[in-house]
């Protein structure tokens, strides 16, 4: 256990290490790129042989992203492939390592390509305005990736069944319907091919909604575990959850967009640019997103802890199976090599979840208030009196 604890600290704090890395790097390198001049001598190269302005924009955009994922392909390799198989996490081979990231780079190409083209035009048609009207279509876009994700990306990446298993399909239907939530199958998806990690998630809008259940947590968890998995994802949607996001996530992209246009337009003849419009100058949208996201990221995470917390006691609640979901909790943990205790900081910056300590310690408190008993064989084990 011990040794468990110890693996899974070194392997939260490697990702985390990495990701800040990445990230500060990042920055840098693309301020340096934009401040000492390569990005205007990028621009002047394509022009010698792109006259098109929005080929040119694809092309300068593409030469940027070649060139992040040489110099950061290797730290991606190493905490998602290698770090993986290093802590026995990873079922995939380095071929399938390789073709699920191609999977995933041609659906980014194809739903980003012309996304940067609708972000070019509203430039070039709206002038300083054209954060209204990209901030629009980015709800929309969301709205309509929402819906299809379930039924026409993910199938890209998993095999995605039915579940056989009647007696829980039956639990989750009546769950479903308590939430006010009309359930037309349960479905599972071979996470297994890549992972020994488990999970399961509520997706989709409207007639896209579908519970996903992967395959390692029906193979590993018992019936009334998974059913308090269920339980919290539709606590999510009980409390409106996903609704509130979604007018959070707008009102937050409009704001974020307005703030990144004005930072951008003010900061242009710092970094000697005179029009927004010039492809070399978009760089620095980036780094204002860049900054903006620093802000925001800890403040989102205290809302989606927030809800988290509402979601585990609806679970609770309407499960009445406190125990079982504590027990869920620990083996997700264990299973997936989470951190149970991480630093303060760290948790409030960084984590949109509770950490399991915390999230264990108000299950045990909520229950108490709220007079909801431990199973038997809970109390006996942890001699607990009601």
């Amino acid at each position: 256990m011990l040794r468990k604890m110890t693996d899974s600290k070194k392997y939260n704090n490697i990702k985390l290490a990495s990701g800040i890395f990445e990230g500060i790097a990042g920055f840098i390198l693309l301020l340096l790129f934009v401040s000492l001049g390569y990005s205007k001598l990028l621009e002047q190269l394509l022009t010698g042989y792109i006259h098109n302005n929005y080929l040119l924009f694809l092309a300068y955009i593409a030469c940027i992203a070649v060139a992040s994922a040489v110099v950061f392909s290797p730290l991606g390799f190493y905490t998602s492939f290698y770090l993986e198989h290093k802590y026995n996490l990873s079922n995939q081979t380095f071929g399938a390592y390789l073709w699920e990231n191609t999977k995933g780079i041609m659906v980014g190409t194809v739903i980003g390509v012309p996304l940067l083209l609708l972000f070019y035009y509203v430039m070039n048609v709206f002038g300083n305005l054209w954060w209204l009207p990209f901030a629009t279509i980015m709800f929309l876009v969301s709205v309509v990736l929402a819906r299809i994700a379930p039924v026409v990306i993910m199938p890209l990446f998993f095999k995605v069944t039915p579940i056989d298993n009647i007696e829980l399909k039956e639990r989750i239907t009546l769950l479903a319907a308590k939430a006010g939530v009309k359930v037309e199958n349960v479905f599972k998806f071979d996470m297994s091919k890549d992972t020994k990690k488990a999970n399961a998630a509520f997706t989709g809008l409207g007639k896209s909604k579908r519970i996903l259940l992967g395959d390692t947590l029906l193979d590993g968890f018992t019936t009334d575990e998974i059913e308090t998995v269920i339980g919290h994802e539709l606590g999510h949607y009980k409390h409106k959850h996903i609704i509130k996001n979604i007018i959070i996530g707008t009102a937050a992209s409009f704001l974020t967009l307005f703030l990144i246009a004005c930072l951008y337009r003010i900061s242009l003849p710092v970094f000697g640019f005179n029009s927004i419009l010039q492809i070399s100058a978009l760089p620095l949208i980036a780094l204002w997103g860049t900054v903006i996201s620093l802000i925001e990221t800890p403040l989102t995470n205290m809302l989606s802890r927030k809800y988290e917390y509402q979601a585990d006691e609806y679970a609770v609640t309407e499960t009445k199976k406190p125990a079982a979901f504590i027990n869920t909790l620990n083996k997700l943990t264990d299973q997936n090599l989470g951190d149970k205790d991480p630093h303060p900081f760290v948790e409030w910056y960084y984590y949109s979840h509770p950490s399991i300590k915390k999230r264990i310690a108000a299950i045990v408190n909520f229950c108490k208030i709220n007079n909801i008993l431990f199973e038997e064989n809970y109390r006996e084990e942890n001699n607990i009196k009601e």
